[in-house]
């Protein structure tokens, strides 16, 4: 097998229909892999499907919310039917509720880390058997660069969800490492998404923002889906408990 394909590989990808995650999908469908898209709106779902049946790829799609556990085992369920199996999970679904951290409620906190941190820790557990029968299964978390640096334009709840997808990528890689399951991070910096548009249509705080880049410019979601996609092929099979910063040098920025 070709070490930089991922050809015949099955992979879920959460929140793949929009920003980063349909990214994620797209190129995990050029290297070859079959592909379940996770969201919640059915309608995105379908017209994403279409999309890509036009395009000539074929993929699997479930409307769910991973923020509730029992869509979350509807997930499981899906793929024991689809395939009965699993080589990939990317755990890419994640909100952000834009609000002072005294402003927010007690709901508003437990619906992000429900849908950014618990979602990715519990549907990494109820593939556990599927990865490790897997020759080759791992997990992308998408993280982000607000788990390490205190970012005044995103929210602290974001942040500390993010910085425990980071430690639970190191903690799963050093348990599951005996059972050859992979588990790596990619940490995006500002990217050209939905979820970050609502920062970017800002002139003052864009300008601040790329005043941090090094490269000077914004992310495309394609180059934070390459990175992912990298860290899933068998060319990275010595690679776990990574966090990969797709940033365009913001963490090594020191002024």
């Amino acid at each position: 097998m070709n070490p930089w394909r991922l050809e015949n590989k099955k992979a879920i990808v959460t929140g793949g229909t929009k920003g980063i995650g349909k990214a994620i999908a797209d190129e995990l469908l050029s290297l070859g892999a079959e592909v379940l898209l996770i969201a919640r709106n059915q309608n995105d779902l379908e017209n994403t499907k279409e999309q890509y049946a036009k395009e000539g790829y074929q993929i699997e799609i479930l409307s769910a919310d991973v923020s509730l556990p029992e869509d979350r085992q509807n997930i499981k369920e899906k793929t024991t039917q689809l395939w009965g199996s699993l080589d990939i999970l990317v755990n890419n679904a994640g909100i952000n509720i834009r609000k002072q951290t005294n402003e927010y409620s007690i709901e508003d906190y437990r619906q992000l880390m429900a849908v950014n941190l618990e979602s990715a820790w519990d549907l990494s557990r109820l593939f556990f058997d599927y990865l490790k029968a897997s020759e080759g299964g791992n997990i992308v978390n998408i993280a982000s660069v607000a788990g390490q640096r205190a970012l005044l334009t995103s929210t602290a709840a974001y942040a500390m969800a993010k910085a425990g997808m980071e430690q639970m990528t190191k903690f799963l890689a050093a348990e599951w490492g005996k059972d050859g399951i992979r588990i790596n991070s990619v940490l995006p910096w500002y990217t050209r998404t939905p979820l970050a548009e609502q920062v970017l249509k800002d002139d003052a705080k864009k300008e601040k923002i790329l005043s941090r880049t090094p490269m000077l410019r914004i992310g495309e979601p394609e180059e934070v889906a390459r990175a992912a996609c990298f860290m899933a092929m068998p060319a990275a099979s010595y690679i776990t408990g990574v966090s990969l910063p797709v940033d365009g040098g913001f963490l090594t920025l020191g002024i």
